[in-house]
């Protein structure tokens, strides 16, 4: 279930309270008139069963109410009512399904920030890598795997193409390109340093790495690989399921393969930094493929299940 707070001017109050109740899946309102002081306006607030979450939010705005008033909404942890129970069950589909669109674009707003602390991530996850693929430790890689922030960006492109928000796109695209662009460049710093104190080598870089050859030697599966992780990555985020990002996380080859291309560019490997830059690109491509048709896919199911609700609600009236 979600809890919405809504502030709304009082001449709106009675069209808000009135589509409320129409919801399919509402419960739990309450109207606090003259509650609110900035803006100035009434208090509403109800629960709403998730399925039926998006349909109320993009009606709200189109109400204007986002720009008059406010719209808040919280996830409900634990609701012990039986009238949330039967609202949940009146709503179409099922609530892990759900899409919240405006909470998707949100999050992938701000996971797709070009910010210190996106740059600090990438790039510490890049120098963990480095270390991994140099000493051939699977642990390693997989440890840079899970610190790597770069799913964020690729589910904003894969967002915005499907919301058609270019302004979007373009702010994933670039932190997408300069985040990996600046980890990279520091990890070739980072890998001559290492050089110098004796730890990394040539020869650890061209020795055999049964563990972590596999990211300079893209073929058909990395792309296959990436577009399962696109598909789990973004129905987790859509389903607010977000520990399965953690396994999306360690299961493409992204962040290692940028590593290897920055430590192989470190000693003029232009073979092995050409086969990392193409894993790193392949997989790229696979994850927004994938969670752009995910998306689209998932609109097609929810457009399709509101007409079946809208369509069984007229005939039982």
């Amino acid at each position: 279930m979600l809890h919405l707070r809504l502030i709304t001017p009082s001449g709106r109050t009675d069209d808000v309270v009135h589509l409320i109740e129409k919801t399919v899946g509402t419960t739990h309102l309450v109207v606090l008139p003259g509650a609110a002081r900035d803006p100035v306006g009434d208090v509403v607030m109800c629960d709403v069963a998730r399925e039926a979450g998006d349909e109320l939010l993009a009606t709200l705005k189109e109400l204007g109410v986002d720009r008059s008033g406010s719209i808040a909404v919280e996830d409900i942890d634990l609701s012990l009512s039986e009238r949330a129970e039967k609202a949940e069950a009146d709503a179409p589909g099922e609530s892990a399904d759900a899409v919240l669109w405006e909470h998707l674009a949100e999050e992938t707003h701000e996971e797709s920030t070009l910010s210190v602390t996106y740059l600090a991530f990438i790039t510490l996850a890049t120098m963990i890598a480095a270390c991994g693929v140099v000493l051939d430790n699977a642990i390693l890689i997989v440890g840079a795997m899970a610190v790597g922030p770069e799913f964020g960006p690729l589910a904003g492109i894969s967002t915005a193409v499907v919301r058609r928000a270019p302004r979007l796109a373009l702010r994933s695209l670039v932190a997408l390109l300069a985040g990996f662009a600046v980890a990279m460049a520091l990890t070739v710093g980072f890998s001559l340093f290492m050089d110098a104190l004796g730890l990394f080598s040539a020869e650890k870089l061209h020795g055999d790495r049964p563990n972590t050859g596999f990211v300079y030697a893209p073929d058909a599966f990395s792309f296959v690989v990436a577009v399962l992780a696109g598909v789990a990555g973004t129905l987790s985020l859509t389903s607010a399921k977000s520990g399965a990002l953690i396994g999306v996380a360690i299961s493409v080859t992204t962040v290692p393969a940028a590593a290897n291309a920055a430590v192989a560019l470190s000693y003029g490997d232009t073979a092995q930094t050409w086969g990392s830059t193409e894993q790193l690109l392949l997989n790229l491509l696979g994850i927004i493929v994938a969670g752009t048709l995910t998306l689209l896919a998932q609109k097609w199911f929810w457009a399709r299940q509101r007409a079946r609700t809208a369509a069984a609600s007229r005939s039982a009236s």
